[in-house]
């Protein structure tokens, strides 16, 4: 944290590095959704209930660019246009995205130790791993996944677009944004917020309202973009 004068983004990175979870919004005329996010390397099982009783879409682990690419995770797209003829049909398409150019999803996983791999207990251990997996490949450490995943699995794994904020200003790229900001492992948990009453994403003033009752720092992306900018120049 170089050069951070944002007070609520000040509060996002400590926060984050004390390991507490924060409140994400992207943007009004983007997904216009509050997310979730904690480092992959603290999510603990009452994160993992907070996210799934109180948030309720879904948990899955936002991977730098740089790592994602040194662990060999494609995007679940690729994927698809590689299969048959009927499958590649899936694939996304220019325009079928009214939020954005692309997607971000890659693949999913289990870590082998997890028995289903849905509990509190198991989601915890495969995010966790998986942020040591991060945070080694970065390093110069071992890449290969097959050692303690299998996949298909519970736990989404997304990809950052190359240079974030650049191409892309998801809550993938703002969350590994942020985690970059605070200087922790580019490996963050996130997890969408519905509402209970109408099933839609949780408005902005309500996850306000939430972050309030619940003493957690809610954070714009405009405001992560701006900090973001700043410390990278």
């Amino acid at each position: 944290m170089n050069n951070i004068k944002n007070n609520s983004i000040q509060k996002a990175v400590e926060s984050l590095k004390n390991g507490k979870m924060i409140l994400l919004f992207d943007a009004a005329d983007r997904e216009g959704e509050t997310d979730f996010v904690i480092p992959a390397s603290k999510i603990t099982t009452e994160h993992i209930y907070q996210m799934r009783k109180d948030g309720g879409g879904l948990i899955c682990v936002a991977i730098d660019p740089k790592a994602a690419a040194k662990l060999d995770l494609p995007f679940y797209a690729d994927i698809l246009s590689h299969s048959n003829e009927k499958i590649k049909k899936l694939v996304e398409k220019d325009g079928d995205l009214s939020y954005d150019s692309k997607s971000s999803f890659s693949i999913w996983v289990n870590h082998r130790d997890t028995f289903t791999g849905i509990t509190d207990r198991d989601r915890v251990l495969t995010i966790t791993r998986m942020g040591a997996f991060v945070k080694s490949a970065l390093n110069g450490g071992t890449a290969d996944l097959s050692s303690e995943f299998r996949s298909p699995g519970h736990v989404s794994l997304l990809r950052a677009a190359d240079g974030l904020m650049h191409e892309r200003t998801g809550q993938t790229e703002l969350s590994v944004a942020l985690a970059e900001l605070a200087d922790l492992t580019p490996a963050m948990a996130i997890c969408e917020m519905l509402d209970d009453k109408n099933g839609l994403a949780l408005s902005k003033t309500d996850a306000i309202n939430y972050a309030k009752e619940h003493g957690l720092v809610f954070v714009e992306g405009k405001d992560v973009i701006e900090a973001y900018d700043k410390n990278s120049n």
